[in-house]
């Protein structure tokens, strides 16, 4: 299995950007992000509900995305899931640098009819997850994709973009609602936390 390249700090030259590949044998992902862009061209993965939940990502963050993935779908959606958290983790450490200025802290709540999710999320450079709806009754999948196949996207983005990230849900028991407003809830935190504020750093060590 090969193994991606180490994300390096962006330059002010070439603005909030990050761009990843992660080729391995059951995956090939690529990640574009713009942190100070607002686009959203369509996420192609193979898996339709997978592309809806990146496209909700990128449009509730306010966050230029771009994914292009293939994976062994024919096994399962894991590893595709999986390697995109790890990839757009990776992607995100690279745009953000040094971190300098950035608001680091984000927390939101969304609502989707019966659920009620909400997401903290702190660009400390420190990884964790805290998946509260693990201990759910989740009924189902949504396009073969479960709460738990989003766990390890998140863990995965967690890992490799130095988040910490908790997620609970107040509310709801069917998986698609329950998926999608997380990922919603996420997006909304993480467009909070990439914001430039300042001209320091928010930490009392002076560094993240």
């Amino acid at each position: 299995m090969s193994h991606p390249a180490t994300p390096t700090p962006s330059s002010s030259a070439s603005g909030r950007r990050g761009s990843i590949n992660r080729r391995t044998s059951e995956t090939d992902i690529t990640v574009n992000l713009d942190l100070d862009s607002v686009s959203y061209p369509p996420p192609a993965t193979g898996h339709g509900f997978f592309d809806h939940m990146l496209d909700a990502l990128a449009r509730h963050s306010r966050i230029g995305l771009t994914v292009q993935a293939t994976g062994d779908l024919h096994i399962e959606p894991h590893h595709l899931i999986e390697d995109t958290g790890i990839t757009l983790g990776q992607a995100l450490a690279q745009a953000l640098g040094d971190r300098k200025g950035i608001e680091r802290y984000g927390s939101a709540f969304v609502p989707m009819d019966e659920t009620l999710a909400h997401v903290v999320l702190d660009l400390s450079g420190r990884a964790h997850l805290a998946f509260e709806p693990e201990t759910l009754d989740v009924w189902g999948t949504a396009g073969g994709m479960s709460h738990y196949h989003l766990r390890e996207f998140l863990r995965g983005f967690c890992n490799h973009a130095g988040a910490n990230l908790h997620v609970r849900v107040l509310a709801g028991r069917e998986a698609h609602h329950v998926i999608e407003a997380i990922m919603k809830a996420f997006a909304r935190a993480l467009r909070d936390a990439v914001q430039v504020t300042s001209d320091g750093v928010a930490s009392t060590k002076g560094s993240l």
